[in-house]
């Protein structure tokens, strides 16, 4: 089984070198807080919302694109990713761009968090979870970072509007 998961390995990363046993313990880890949050809300009785509707979607959505950016690239979050970061400079309006450092498990995680794409489906969970124990505090912060997501990209559009028009 080892040779063969060895194999595998090799076969994948060809002349790179992937962390992939590390993958597999943060995709462990993922999943064991996944079962913790359903026995948790099997222990309380707690059951999800009988439907979503579509502000609610939009809403989760908003919250975890904004949540999601702002772990991953915002100067202040920067202290989260720096055991796993290297600062490279700014990438964008108030967004850092920064490479990830280290091997295995310390690489791993700073892939992770410095890839909002990939901290999306963390966000999204945590937020699922959140309508499930504590809906009404869950809904406010979602609010409130959709308030900021909708601010952020009215900003953009200011800030090109008035580069336009010089």
């Amino acid at each position: 089984m080892t040779e063969t998961l060895q194999e595998i390995k090799r076969e994948y990363e060809g002349e790179d070198n992937r962390p992939l046993a590390s993958y597999t313990r943060v995709l462990a880890v993922y999943g064991g807080a996944v079962a913790a949050l359903l026995a948790a809300a099997k222990l309380t009785g707690r059951r999800p919302p009988e439907n979503i509707k579509a502000m609610d979607l939009m809403l989760m959505g908003l919250f975890t694109h904004r949540l999601s950016r702002t772990l991953a690239k915002d100067p202040v979050t920067s202290p989260i990713r720096a055991p796993f970061t290297r600062y490279e400079g700014p990438s964008g309006p108030a967004e850092l761009k920064e490479k990830v450092r280290g091997h295995g498990l310390r690489h791993a995680v700073g892939e992770l968090l410095t890839c909002p794409f990939c901290l999306a489906q963390w966000v999204a969970t945590g937020y699922a979870a959140g309508t499930v124990f504590f809906p009404r505090v869950t809904r406010l912060a979602g609010a409130t970072m959709a308030a900021v997501a909708i601010s952020d990209w009215l900003q953009l559009a200011y800030a090109r509007l008035m580069k336009a028009a010089e």
